[in-house]
């Protein structure tokens, strides 16, 4: 296999990294596409079925393939994402962003729901800080003369 000096992947001797033919564990995508910090948050994501390709539970060691849908549920939100590139490295987000279009639903609701989570937060007061003692000995007193 001499003169291959473009080749990247010691474990893929046919082909350079991120061409077509490689093969990516789906928590290893997750990770270099940036949805997950660690392999092992986006592995119990994918266990505990966060994680669903193509409208189906799969296991962190299913090998990926360009063109799979994706459903990710990362906290309240909720990403449906196709995948376009395959990269079992971890690089800057500019990067991380070729691996996968979002569908434009998907971007719409999680914009959605950003602003009614930004609404919620505006209208419900905010403690500075947590009371004094001399404010909880009010409250106490407040409570117990009701």
């Amino acid at each position: 296999m001499g003169g291959h000096g473009h080749f990247s992947d010691a474990n893929d001797d046919q082909q350079p990294a991120g061409v077509v033919g490689e093969r990516v564990r789906l928590d290893k995508w997750l990770w270099a596409a940036r949805f997950f910090k660690t392999r092992a948050l986006a592995a119990d994501a994918v266990t505990g079925g966060k994680v669903h390709v193509d409208g189906r539970r799969v296991k962190p060691a299913h090998l990926m393939r360009l063109g799979e849908a994706l459903r990710i549920q990362r906290g309240p939100e909720e990403y449906m994402v196709v995948v376009r590139g395959l990269s079992s490295r971890r690089g800057p987000a500019q990067q991380a962003l070729l691996l996968y279009d979002e569908t434009t639903e998907s971007r719409q609701r999680r914009e959605q729901l950003r602003e009614q989570r930004r609404l919620q937060m505006t209208d419900a007061p905010q403690s500075a800080t947590r009371p004094t003692k001399q404010d909880r000995r009010r409250i106490v007193r407040f409570i117990r003369d009701e």
